[in-house]
């Protein structure tokens, strides 16, 4: 596996990316990256995969600090997997550009749009940055974070006239969705994301068959319950992300805080 840290070295190793494809990740490598890079590994001739914790993305300093970093792990991982590149830019490295930012529409501004002002903002401009770097045709992206998928997919991938593509999110045996997070919380919260997990798969379940859509009572058990505090529980389709009419084909969405940590994930 090749690592190049800089634009430059980037450009060397790789002359041609038309059978290269491209997972974007912020590191804390685990089984859910690992089902993207072996998709692009099943897909294309090379593999590249960045490396890149994203500040303009954090709400607060302190997420971005605690973000769980071990580039040592992640790059044993990512050998082991046979990865081609491993991208792994600075800050200054991905910033030096001047590029236009991006705004959301207003009605863009739902889900975590919502309660994490600019967080997305801050996505679409790093992975524009790095989209202007690393010109794959084909772009691997985790279902779990499908706002940020499908604002990827709308936004950056007409521009770039790419296919982001959409895979599946890997959970654990227990349901709870793989995530980098994950390693911030003690055992007795991953108990609680487990059966909160297990409730709102169940959740789902009910919905196709009884149409239920009446959350609101739902949301305040799960917050009594197990002491978290949801920014949102919604049932959204699938396309548009508009509040669901169960006429098409929708997923439920929770953002929730245990012991401080921020969980997302949908169903």
């Amino acid at each position: 596996m090749k690592i190049l840290k800089n634009v430059f070295e980037l450009n060397k190793a790789v002359k041609n990316y038309k059978n290269v494809g491209f997972v974007p990740t912020m590191g804390g490598i685990h089984k859910g990256h690992e089902s993207l890079i072996k998709i692009s590994k099943k897909n294309n001739k090379e593999t590249l995969v960045s490396i890149f914790v994203n500040p303009t993305q954090f709400n607060k300093k302190k997420d971005f600090e605690n973000y769980p970093r071990n580039i040592k792990n992640d790059i044993s991982i990512l050998t082991k997997l046979k990865v081609d590149y491993l991208f792994l830019p600075d800050v200054n490295e991905i910033y030096k550009k001047k590029m236009k930012n991006f705004k959301l529409k207003k009605t863009d501004k739902i889900l975590c749009a919502k309660y994490r002002k600019g967080h997305f903002e801050g996505v679409l401009n790093v992975m524009n940055r790095l989209l202007s770097i690393v010109k794959s045709k084909y772009v691997f992206m985790g279902e779990k974070d499908f706002q940020q998928y499908m604002l990827i997919k709308r936004i950056l991938g007409k521009k770039y006239k790419i296919n982001i593509v959409g895979c599946p999110t890997i959970r654990e045996s227990n349901k709870i969705a793989l995530s980098t997070r994950n390693k911030l919380l003690g055992k007795s919260s991953i108990k609680k994301v487990s059966k909160i997990a297990i409730k709102l798969d169940k959740l789902k379940k009910l919905s196709q068959k009884n149409r239920f859509a009446d959350l609101s009572k739902f949301k305040h058990e799960l917050e009594n319950k197990f002491k978290v505090k949801i920014d949102y529980l919604e049932f959204r389709d699938e396309n548009r992300m508009k509040l669901n009419n169960f006429k098409s084909k929708y997923r439920l969405f929770i953002a929730y805080y245990i012991n401080g940590v921020r969980l997302i994930d949908n169903f």
